[in-house]
């Protein structure tokens, strides 16, 4: 079983410092109140992020591949998640058993993708160690290796419910996948996930070779509050002083925590992701409000982007966190990282997750595979 020693230069939170730098240490209100200070200078000077290249014609509904799976989500009656607690909503259905029930009423085979091998490890950890599921593609090693955060919004959702997603990467990639098993809230409220994902990036660049993969060629992708934590990984790792992974792919990835952002106005009783679920998961995510200011919750009020890995950044019409992350996808670009942005109107929030009846999933995890492929060259 691989497991490594923890890096022991990891502490477990973090700090904005005097000169503005973010830093490892005891995430203190002093600290969160200069992330505050700085808000005002982190606005768009020219007003909103201008829209991504589109994909597909702007519709006032889901196109008929994505009503499908919204019409099955609809017919297992999930109940808001407002009205249930964190235990209750992680027994509810998914979009994933909505999926399935599409697939099998279209007499789809397989269901599941297959990969080459799938294994399961422990990874060492902050508080303990990691479950993390590795798909490996067929073929000989040793392959690249991805880092994967599932969706979510720290509080729900599992290794199961994004594995469509990560057997679709592992294979159009050719890469292996890690998707971590992260702590998730309110047990283990911030930082505790992004310290395990930060732990987890450093345990697979170090020791990549234990599971048939290559540690020269590391990159990092997440789905939502998966994709937070991608992006938010990469933050910690320049902070910090590690290695950048070479790559980071964020879907539909929440990046700041506002809610009166266009498409949350626009967007406010999408499904399957609507503004009150949002904010469900902000209150039992974050400490306290503050944290909501600090970069590492909210990447996109960071005071610099500079010196973080290429992106791709993917979004979709039907989903309140469009416009954060095309800002910053936007914000990415203007401190001179490499981005590939796209929205994929038609389709809501989890779509990606859905290539086996989505034509714009096959296009979207086609195009998140392109860009590994080529940072992995």
């Amino acid at each position: 079983m691989p497991v490594s020693h923890r890096d022991n230069t990891t502490p477990p939170a973090i700090h904005l410092t005097r000169h503005g730098v973010l830093r490892a240490g005891l995430g203190t209100a002093a600290g969160l109140a200069g992330v505050n200070a700085l808000l005002p200078a982190l606005a768009h000077a020219g007003g909103p992020a201008p829209a991504p290249p589109v994909v597909g014609a702007n519709t006032g509904h889901p196109h008929a591949q994505m009503q499908a799976v919204l019409d099955q989500f609809a017919a297992l009656h999930p109940l808001p998640l407002p009205t249930l607690t964190p235990e209750q909503a992680r027994q509810q259905s998914s979009t994933t058993d909505a999926l399935q029930g599409v697939q099998a009423a279209r007499g789809l085979a397989p269901a599941v993708e297959p990969v080459g091998r799938i294994d399961h490890i422990r990874i060492p950890g902050p508080a303990g160690l990691i479950l993390a599921r590795v798909y490996t593609p067929q073929g000989t090693g040793p392959f690249p290796v991805t880092v994967y955060f599932h969706g979510g919004g720290w509080v729900i959702a599992n290794l199961d419910t994004y594995d469509p997603s990560c057997r679709a990467l592992c294979n159009a990639a050719g890469s292996i996948i890690v998707s971590v098993a992260y702590r998730q809230a309110p047990e283990h409220r911030f930082p505790a996930a992004p310290e395990d994902a930060y732990a987890a990036l450093r345990w697979v660049q170090t020791n990549a070779t234990t599971i048939g993969g290559d540690p020269r060629r590391v990159a990092i992708a997440g789905e939502s509050a998966g994709g937070n934590l991608a992006a938010v990984t990469c933050l910690i790792a320049r902070d910090r002083g590690t290695p950048q992974p070479l790559y980071q792919v964020l879907v539909y990835p929440i990046t700041n925590d506002d809610f009166n952002t266009p498409s949350y106005l626009e967007q406010a009783m999408a499904v399957p992701l609507d503004r009150p679920s949002m904010m469900w998961f902000f209150r039992y995510y974050l400490r306290t409000p503050a944290d909501g200011a600090n970069p590492y919750v909210s990447p996109l009020r960071a005071p610099s982007l500079r010196g973080l890995a290429p992106a791709t950044v993917i979004t979709d019409q039907f989903d309140p966190l469009r416009s954060e992350g095309e800002a910053y996808a936007a914000r990415l670009r203007a401190a001179g990282v490499a981005v590939q942005a796209t929205r994929y109107n038609g389709v809501t929030h989890e779509f990606f997750t859905m290539s086996a009846v989505v034509d714009e999933a096959k296009q979207a995890v086609a195009e998140a595979a392109a860009g590994l492929r080529s940072a992995f060259r």
